[in-house]
């Protein structure tokens, strides 16, 4: 059986669907929440509630697993989350009880530009938590991303709401020109997934991403085509976009927007193209034939779409 950590994101959802319908068995990781979890519909999976610093609750959840994919992370909880937390404390906990249990293999989902040293906080806490893993005699497969899009992300997304709700201008961070290397959802799922059954990757680090480097500035752009929004850039300092961010976040109910996100446009967040081809044998999409998502749809589809929902 298979243990996934952080399965109620947009990547842990699309990778419990890929799992169960490649017929493994699976059982999920869900923090204790008032909220019911937003596991993929249809798709049978076992569930244990247990938060990753309850170390008697994650070492019960454990028996019967012979592999974890560990996806959690803090980073997209907005002022809910606390990387030391999840990230660090949670992970340690983790590969502690997996060494015990005698997991045969943890994978594990970090970010390209990891770093214990780095001044951003995401990729600090993704490279301790990285060592953590490597030092726990667990066996091991890394793999770094770089900027992951897909329905439902926290990146196009937040861009999309953002294009339409602002009328006329669009604040674009820094100056805009940070190079980034999106990669679509489902190439990461199906590299995780290869990684995972490949003797070769045991206690190796990957980094993967897209087949193409686009600027901030380029894929807003890009956006705007596909959301029908023109608008004007209005450069912004990142001190100045955090203060908005911590501003604006009680302001909307619901909308709990995490100053992280900035964290990945502070510095570039690439790889070689050709990795994701050359180790997994896997082309990459190409980031503006995959945004058809982000296309608002008619209203009674909508409509149709919310009451389904609702019931």
């Amino acid at each position: 059986m298979i243990l996934v950590t952080g399965a109620t994101g947009f990547i842990g959802r699309a990778l419990v669907r890929h799992l169960s319908e490649a017929g493994q068995e699976v059982r999920v990781l869900l923090r204790p929440s008032p909220r019911s979890p937003r596991l993929p519909k249809g798709v049978p999976v076992e569930v244990a509630v247990v938060s990753l610093n309850d170390e008697r609750g994650v070492r019960a959840a454990l028996r019967g697993i012979h592999q974890v994919f560990h996806l959690a992370s803090a980073a997209g909880q907005g002022r809910h989350g606390n990387l030391f937390t999840t990230d660090i404390e949670g992970t340690r906990n983790l590969t502690d009880a997996a060494k015990d249990a005698g997991v045969e293999r943890l994978v594990f989902l970090s970010h390209v530009g990891a770093d214990r040293a780095s001044a951003f906080p995401v990729h600090k806490a993704k490279g301790i938590a990285e060592e953590f893993i490597r030092k726990s005699g667990v066996p091991h497969t890394i793999i770094r991303s770089t900027t992951v899009f897909g329905p439902e992300d926290h990146f196009t997304t937040i861009i999309a709401a953002a294009l339409r709700s602002v009328p006329f201008f669009f604040p674009l961070p820094g100056d805009g020109r940070v190079l980034l290397q999106p990669l679509w959802v489902e190439d990461l799922v199906t590299a995780l997934m290869w990684a995972s059954q490949n003797p070769e990757t045991l206690n190796t680090t990957y980094e993967i991403g897209g087949g193409e480097y686009f600027t901030f500035r380029q894929i807003v752009e890009t956006m705007m085509s596909v959301v029908h929004a023109p608008r004007t850039f209005l450069p912004l300092s990142f001190p100045t976009m955090r203060a908005l961010f911590v501003t604006l976040d009680p302001l909307i109910p619901n909308a709990n927007i995490s100053t992280y996100w900035l964290d990945y446009l502070a510095v570039n967040r690439t790889c070689p193209v050709d990795n994701l081809p050359r180790t997994f044998g896997l082309m990459p999409a190409r980031f503006a034939y995959r945004l058809d998502y982000l296309a608002r749809k008619p209203l009674l589809q909508r409509l149709q779409e919310a009451l389904r929902l609702s019931r």
